[in-house]
């Protein structure tokens, strides 16, 4: 994207948040990238949530949380979790993991990609208001990645 154009992008973006009342745009039709961001957000606020009694120290907290929201986790998660998937999320799913984006080298296209699904499934659920699954979504998620960082400490 050129300098100029993400400069117009950001204008036009931020006078929309000064706009009052602007309508919310509907959740099929967000970019699977802005739900992957929402759920990036979401998934991170609950990892560290449920990290918070495990130690007094932040850094702890936040080095485990740092690595159980990195793709690679992620991506064990949805791996997992895709067969248990409705129709209705495999779609975003789809969306998600085939959306195409800059993958760090901290992870691989194939990991890359999963946790973006992973992530836009968590946003649609979220801006969908289907709590009771996310939350369902987020709890087998945490138990899964939690057993994975644990076999792979080991090593």
């Amino acid at each position: 994207m050129k300098f100029e154009q993400y400069k117009m992008l950001k204008e036009h973006a931020l006078a929309a948040c000064a706009a009052a009342g602007a309508p919310f745009p509907a959740t099929k039709e967000i970019n699977p990238i802005l739900l992957a961001y929402i759920g990036d957000v979401v998934f991170s606020m609950y990892v560290r949530l449920r990290l918070l009694p495990t130690s007094k120290h932040v850094r702890i907290v936040h080095d485990i949380g740092s690595k159980m929201v990195s793709a690679v986790c992620q991506c064990q998660a949805m791996q997992q979790l895709e067969a248990g998937l409705s129709e209705e999320e495999s779609v975003i799913f789809r969306r998600g993991r085939n959306t195409k984006s800059m993958v760090p080298k901290s992870a691989s296209v194939h990991e890359y990609r999963m946790a973006t699904a992973f992530e836009a499934l968590l946003g649609w659920l979220f801006l969908e208001e289907r709590e009771e699954r996310l939350q369902e979504v987020m709890d087998l998620s945490f138990d899964i990645i939690s057993k994975y960082m644990q076999e792979n400490h080991k090593k």
